[in-house]
Order: structure tokens, then C-alpha cells, then sequence
């Protein structure tokens, strides 16, 4: 029995000139109800949306597809449009402010201009992985292909220029104190204590603010991982969903044979996420196996390869996503090929929004 996985996708909104709207909550609370939840984000011109659990890789699928549809058409009503990109694609002189939330409000107060410049949208898978102390050792062993699986998804070229990166919303996300790869930890007491060192520090405000790339869940039984730009289509969103949960199996399998987790140093990850955020699928970076520089395509093939056996009949889906990116190119380099046919970016926000 496959595990059971969740996706959560967060999104932009704008108006019919493709400036952020500060209409997130009358959105969120007009659109029709379905499997699967919607909700606020920190900045009014956010909403999120969060899939039931699911198990076949058509079944997250369709639940991506009708909860993009449900807030694309109560944006619609509006006269706003739904935006899935890592950041603004426009320059915005006055961003929408903090939805009014007591949490969000302490946190616009703590972390002043962090907070307010925080119209990123990520995109977050949840494995099903009750025992936490297991769940501490899959960190260590997923953790060397954090890379990797950024550039899958990808999307965030532009924030009101180019920024010269394919994800630049993985660079705006680092500025929060807990944002990052997480480190090695040796046990589930470390892994918690590490956690409660940050909140005595006072730079988290609870345990819900623990941004590493991959974190336990504190109200799920999950694992969450958290590197990755929300996807221009629903179709890359779910290959991601499918190459995580791939990823979570393998490293069980490893584990329970008692082989030991990669040795990526924490400097030597965070350079190749750097590499990762700035050049995407078309760059490279140093291969979490043999440690020397590698194309990132190459490193998602091997990727693939390695979980094959944990992917068992997902592996076809997983290929035939592979086959899209491979033709189409990641959402960064989509917003870029519509940028270049005549230099707008409002032809990248009408390219972007969902219908």
C-alpha cells in the first residue's frame, strides 16, 4: 500500500493589469467548497489550497486540477486572476499588507520588513511517516537532494525584473531565521531540541515557524517537505508529489538494512541549493553521491533511477513527467520564453494566470 501524500500549493493574485490584489480572504471565502481546503496566507494577495490525502498519482492530480479551478473562478468573479508563480512577476511599488490574523500580525511586528516582503508561493508535500524518530533519520537521508528536487518545480524568474535566477523565491524564502536546509541530527531528541533552542532564542514565534526545506509536521503525521517554488501546472505539482513520496520509500528501504545516510556537509548543501536556485534544470552542481560537479538534469535522471524500485507503478507517470520537462522546460524557463517573444512582462502574467 502506497503511502498516503498531500500537496499544498500557495498562489498569487492580481488584477486584470497583473498588480497584486489584497482580496485573499474574500476569495478564499467565496470560493466553492470540495475535497481538499483552502485558506489564507500571510499577505492578503496570497491564498493556499491543500489536497485531501491521496494515493494514486491521478488522485492528486485531480484534486490539484479542481482546487486551482475553485479559487481561479472565485478570483474570476472578482475581476482577479490566479497566479501560480514563486513571486511577483510585476514591479509593485505598495504591496498588498498582512492579512489581519493575530499570529501573522506578531509576526509582521517581529520581523518587519521580512514579513512584508513576503509574497513567495511554495509548494509543499506531505508524506505520510508517523514515527518521528524514523521520520529524523529520512531528514538525513533525503537532505543531500534538496537540489534537485527545487529544480523540478522552479518558477520564479521574475520578481518586477529579471532576477537571473530560475527560482528566486528560494533566495527571498532564506531570509527567515529557520528557512534553509535542515542540519544532521543524530536523533529525535536532537531534532527537538534544536527546535526548542529556536524558540527560546526568540527568533521563532512557534514551532509552525521551523522553515527548513524539510521539517516534521507538528499537527500531521507527516514528513513535510518544503524546497520548492509552486508549480506552473498542476501536472509538475504532482510529479513532485510523486518523486517526494519515491524519495521518503527509498530512504525507509535504506534504513531498515541499516545503510547510513549520505555525508553532504551543511556549507556544501546550501552552495548546492545556491546552484540549484539560480540556474535550475540547466545548471550543475556537485553530485550528492560522488561529490564532483554534475548536470542537475543528469542528477534528477539518477534521482529517478534510484527510486525506481520504490516508485514500482508510479515509475511510468514519473517518466512521462520527466518527458514534459524535458520538452517544455521548468516554469522558469517558460516565463522566460514568453518574456522573450516581446519583452512585456504583463504577457508573462497573462501567460501564467490560471483560466
Amino acid at each position: 500500500m502506497p503511502r498516503l501524500v498531500g500537496v499544498e500549493e500557495e498562489f498569487l493574485l492580481v488584477d486584470a493589469d497583473g498588480q497584486l490584489s489584497g482580496h485573499g480572504p474574500e476569495v478564499v471565502g467565496s470560493a466553492r467548497e470540495q475535497a481538499g481546503a483552502l485558506e489564507t496566507e500571510l499577505t492578503l494577495c496570497q491564498v493556499e489550497s491543500a489536497t485531501d490525502v491521496c494515493r494514486t498519482p491521478d488522485e492528486i492530480l485531480d484534486q490539484l486540477t479542481t482546487l486551482r479551478g475553485s479559487l481561479a473562478s472565485s478570483a474570476r468573479e472578482r475581476g482577479l486572476r490566479l497566479l501560480p508563480s514563486g513571486c511577483p512577476v510585476l514591479p509593485e511599488e505598495d504591496r498588498p499588507g498582512i492579512t489581519p490574523k493575530p499570529r501573522y500580525q506578531r509576526m509582521a511586528r517581529l520581523y518587519g520588513a521580512t514579513a512584508r516582503a513576503g509574497a513567495t508561493c511554495g509548494c509543499h508535500v506531505h508524506v505520510d511517516l508517523p514515527d518521528r524518530a524514523l521520520a529524523v533519520q529520512v531528514v538525513n537521508h533525503a537532505r543531500p537532494w534538496l537540489p534537485v528536487l527545487l529544480t523540478v518545480t522552479a518558477n520564479s524568474p521574475f520578481d518586477g525584473f529579471d532576477t537571473g535566477y530560475a527560482s528566486w523565491r528560494y533566495q527571498t524564502w532564506s531570509r527567515w531565521p529557520s528557512a534553509g536546509p535542515p542540519p544532521v541530527f543524530a536523533s529525535l531528541d536532537e531534532y527537538e531540541s534544536t527546535v526548542d533552542a529556536l524558540l527560546r532564542s526568540g527568533a521563532i514565534l512557534d514551532k509552525g515557524m521551523v522553515y527548513w526545506d524539510i521539517r516534521l509536521s507538528e499537527h500531521q503525521p507527516t514528513l513535510e517537505f518544503r524546497v520548492c517554488d509552486v508549480a506552473a501546472s498542476a501536472s509538475d505539482a504532482a510529479l513532485l508529489a510523486i518523486l517526494v513520496r519515491g524519495l521518503v520509500e527509498h530512504a525507509v528501504d535504506r534504513i531498515s538494512v541499516g545503510v547510513p545516510a549520505q555525508d553532504v556537509p551543511y556549507a556544501v548543501l546550501r552552495a548546492n541549493l545556491w546552484r540549484a536556485s539560480r540556474h535550475g534544470l540547466r545548471g550543475e552542481c556537485l553530485h550528492p553521491v560522488t561529490g564532483a560537479p554534475a548536470p542537475l538534469h543528469d542528477q534528477l535522471a539518477d534521482l529517478v533511477g534510484l527510486l525506481r524500485p520504490a516508485l514500482g507503478p508510479d515509475a511510468a507517470f514519473v517518466e512521462a513527467g520527466l518527458a514534459s520537462l524535458r520538452s517544455v522546460g521548468t516554469g522558469a524557463d517558460r516565463q522566460r520564453a514568453v518574456f522573450s517573444r516581446r519583452r512585456k512582462l504583463t504577457d508573462v502574467v497573462d501567460e501564467l494566470a490560471l483560466r
